[in-house]
């Protein structure tokens, strides 16, 4: 059984006074069910997550009590694309027709405060100032930039592409662009990395409806069928977020892990991917990832990114709403903002910010603490 996405809805990234976590889900609910022609009364199934802004299935009392199975699904940063893929796996079964995914947060000013007792980890490693995750980002990114000669130049390039794309974007948090210059001259945080290098928790609200793939044109002329959605966990080895030890010896992260089993069950390879979503906690982030996901090889992101071809234009355009850069990162919405945006790059539906050549495939990834990632593949 196929699957088809045919509502998208978002409610704008960034603060939203006086409106919740909770509401802002409902608002992108709400604007999914629309964009399908159909009601709350018409799913048969919701799968919603929710870091900072309470339980997502407390929407129904928003939305309708209509009795329908909501689970809420919490996976780090991966929770969007966990929902997702549980959404993709009920519909695929044969068990349900037609459901909701629904992420949204409101998370508070300042960095994630994360608690290593919840990871399983002892409290001297938060003493310690190990959760600080700028940290643990800056520590990856110096010994790869290291190993495969990426300049301090290309992890601002990477910023800079974000805030120019996050400008065309109505529903980014940041809104304006920052020079190349200014991002590289602004206040370091963890060395290499600076202020405007990195995201910052903030709030908004993604939602999709997804339907049988025979049914897609009961609902959308332009429906986006998912042709794979897959998620792993960290091995043995792997160099990851909120880790206490490191092993001798080293293996893929999950995010290598999740890609492969995503392009074999799809049946396409990295080559015929049209525009991408990558996770950019920070800028490092998106380098480190377009080569854990096979788009290039480790070292090649130098060439690819001074020549500008992960740009709008180039041939092969990364986050072009501004990903979590310039949108921010509301821990529940993310995974589905970036299947949101792909979406309408793939409808032709993304304004200033369109990829050219009527693009065909599109790539999300999304990655968590503590070493989860979540894959999908679209096409229209």
């Amino acid at each position: 059984m196929d699957v088809a996405i045919v509502g998208i809805g978002i409610h704008p990234f960034g603060r939203t006074p006086g409106r919740s976590g909770l509401q802002q889900g409902a608002f992108a609910a709400r604007q999914a069910l629309s964009d399908a022609g159909v009601e709350w009364r018409d799913m048969q199934f919701g799968f919603g997550g929710s870091a900072s802004a309470g339980s997502a299935d407390a929407l129904v009392n928003e939305l309708g009590l209509t009795g329908l199975p909501f689970i809420n699904v919490a996976n780090g940063c991966a929770t969007g694309g966990s929902a997702m893929i549980s959404a993709y796996n009920a519909i695929k079964s044969g068990q349900y027709d037609i459901g909701i995914v629904v992420g949204f947060d409101k998370h508070d000013r300042g960095a994630f405060n994360a608690d290593p007792r919840q990871m399983g980890i002892g409290e001297w490693y938060g003493e310690s100032g190990l959760m600080l995750t700028t940290q643990f980002f800056a520590m990856k990114i110096q010994r790869y930039m290291d190993t495969h000669n990426i300049s301090a130049s290309t992890l601002a390039k990477v910023a800079s592409k974000a805030f120019s794309n996050g400008a065309k974007n109505p529903n980014a948090w940041r809104r304006e662009e920052i020079a190349e210059e200014e991002i590289a001259s602004s206040t370091m945080i963890s060395h290499p990395l600076t202020k405007f290098m990195f995201c910052a928790p903030g709030e908004g609200g993604a939602a999709m409806v997804l339907c049988r793939a025979d049914h897609a044109h009961r609902y959308s002329d332009k429906p986006i069928y998912l042709k794979a959605a897959t998620m792993r966990s960290r091995r043995y080895g792997s160099f990851e977020v909120f880790s206490p030890s490191q092993a001798l010896q080293q293996v893929d992260g999950p995010t290598v892990d999740a890609s492969r089993a995503a392009f074999e069950l799809a049946g396409v390879g990295p080559e015929d991917i049209d525009v991408l979503q990558l996770q950019d906690t920070e800028s490092g982030a998106e380098i480190m990832h377009m080569a854990e996901n096979g788009f290039c090889e480790h070292g090649e992101q130098e060439a690819l990114i001074q020549a500008g071809e992960t740009r709008i234009g180039g041939r092969l355009p990364v986050n072009t709403d501004g990903g979590c850069i310039a949108s921010g990162e509301p821990i529940g919405a993310t995974g589905l903002r970036q299947i949101y945006e792909t979406c309408l790059q793939l409808r032709g539906d993304a304004g200033p910010r369109q990829v050219p050549n009527t693009p065909k495939l599109g790539y999300t990834h999304v990655y968590g603490a503590p070493g989860v990632s979540a894959v999908t593949i679209l096409q229209r």
